[in-house]
């Protein structure tokens, strides 16, 4: 993880708000303030990490990359921004440029519940949602056969709907955090989300009727 030095600052950093912290940084360059905010994301965006690339050591790198890029980048912060969509929309691009290199697709969690917003169909697992009965269309696979023609499924979906869909089931990220890390609006996140679905809704049923063949 990134090194974190102990702060000889006076003041009380963790009783102030990520985005206080964030504009003192921008503004101060402040090595213990840096630190702070390492220390409140440390195992929340490594865990998010370690999911979305499915490599331990590759998480590493990403997290380290993301934090160097809070460094440099510190100037681009605009006062009342929410720090945290900021944080995970560097993390995610440093993470797609990690996964390119190594020519390999973003990992997703099928045992992750999506957070619901009220008013929304979509809500529980992914694999719940595709599997959701005793005569869904993946019913004549074993488990893990299913958890494998998800995710070689999702791998197949358009870059834009697999993104948001992995989004959306990694870290309880919220509909209006992915809008601002994707940079759209809330309801084109949603609409993406039902699209992802409705395809790989059609693909399992696409297998299905091929498997009866």
């Amino acid at each position: 993880m990134v090194k974190v030095i102990g702060s000889d600052s006076a003041e009380d950093l963790s009783q102030l708000t990520d985005e206080v912290l964030m504009r003192r940084y921008r503004d101060l360059g402040t090595e213990a303030i840096f630190n702070e905010l390492v220390r409140r994301y440390e195992r929340e965006l490594y865990r998010y990490l370690a999911r979305y690339t499915g490599d331990s050591a590759l998480a590493e790198d990403v997290f380290q990359n993301t934090f160097l890029q809070i460094h440099l980048k510190r100037g681009l912060y605009a006062d009342g921004r929410p720090f945290r969509p900021w944080l995970y929309a560097i993390a995610t691009n440093q993470a797609v440029d990690a996964l390119r290199k190594v020519g390999r697709h973003p990992a997703v969690s099928l045992d992750q519940r999506l957070t619901s917003v009220q008013g929304d169909s979509e809500s529980g697992s992914l694999l719940d949602m595709l599997v959701n009965n005793d005569e869904g269309p993946l019913v004549g696979l074993e488990e893990r056969e299913r958890q494998q023609w998800v995710r070689d499924s999702i791998g197949r979906l358009p870059d834009a709907l697999r993104q948001t869909l992995i989004l959306a089931y990694h870290q309880d990220l919220k509909y209006r955090e992915i809008a601002e890390i994707l940079k759209i609006p809330v309801g084109t996140v949603k609409s993406r989300l039902h699209a992802a679905m409705t395809k790989l809704q059609q693909m399992a049923k696409t297998a299905n009727r091929n498997g009866k063949d």
